[in-house]
């Protein structure tokens, strides 16, 4: 939802991100042709990450490389980069992915879709599952990092180790990185850039209302922000589930719309231990 919602205002004007941002409904992008209520690449790629998870896949990046072409070959969309786009269209398989990508980016793709992995019991599992995904398009520092943070946020909230205060701090201790320094302005296409915004917006919000306006809000790549702050938001017991009906029900519905995000969903979350785990 953080995602679709977002993508209605990717690097449109401040006047319209003030105008518009009010959670009273979903927006067409003004150049995009994405329709309103319709999620993007990082919905997409995160569905790959989860599936691979729930189905015990084996965590290679030959399976990884062939699980982002098949979720985009079973349900092409607009959202990806025109290259990336194009490139998936063309490649026929992991192999061929592997073989023609230039992994060397450092932009918030790794990012955007490692929510999923922070359903993993231990600390060091999450980092390492984070970094090899990361590693298929965005094997830099930045890119690794970026990744690594997204997912570790999802599992501080998941497990309950700590307060929304201190996320940032507790990513420093595993992850190099300003996570804990307030994020302010408009957000580039840099991975640390959306992270560091979502840590800021989840601190700063008592609800996932809040937090969904707060990431808007900053203008620039915020469906990426919107789609990792949520994400992690909604694991946290202190932020308050009141997102307005109609940004559910007017979620796209097709094969793998909302009716399947929340199948999928529920199977990611039952993987969740009963017994928290503790940072070490």
């Amino acid at each position: 939802m953080g995602d679709a919602y977002g993508a209605g205002f990717e690097y449109v004007d401040q006047s319209a991100v003030r105008a518009g941002n009010d959670l009273s409904r979903y927006v067409a992008h003004p150049r995009h042709r994405i329709a309103a209520g319709s999620y993007t690449d990082d919905t997409q790629m995160s569905l790959a990450i989860a599936e691979a998870i729930v189905d015990d896949l084996a965590w290679t990046p030959e399976v990884l490389a062939a699980k982002f072409v098949q979720v985009f070959k079973r349900d092409p969309r607009e959202g990806y980069t025109r290259w990336f786009y194009d490139f998936l269209v063309r490649v026929d398989g992991g192999d061929q992915f592997l073989a023609e990508i230039n992994p060397g980016s450092d932009k918030s793709g790794a990012a955007m879709r490692a929510a999923p992995i922070g359903v993993l019991a231990e600390i060091p599992q999450v980092l390492t599952h984070a970094r090899i995904q990361a590693a298929v398009t965005h094997n830099t520092p930045d890119g690794i990092n970026a990744a690594s943070a997204a997912a570790l946020m999802t599992h501080y909230f998941l497990y309950g180790l700590g307060c929304r205060d201190d996320v940032g701090r507790f990513l420093q201790e595993y992850i190099p990185g300003q996570w804990a320094s307030p994020w302010q302005g408009k957000v580039g296409a840099k991975g640390w850039m959306s992270v560091r915004a979502a840590i800021t917006a989840i601190r700063h919000s008592d609800s996932l209302s809040e937090l969904l306006r707060r990431c808007v809000d900053f203008t620039g790549d915020v469906d990426t922000v919107a789609a990792i702050a949520l994400a992690a938001g909604s694991c946290s017991d202190e932020l308050s589930h009141d997102l307005p009906d109609h940004l559910l029900t007017g979620l796209e519905a097709g094969p793998y719309g909302r009716g399947y995000l929340s199948a999928l969903d529920q199977r990611v979350l039952s993987l969740v231990t009963s017994t928290p785990a503790t940072p070490h």
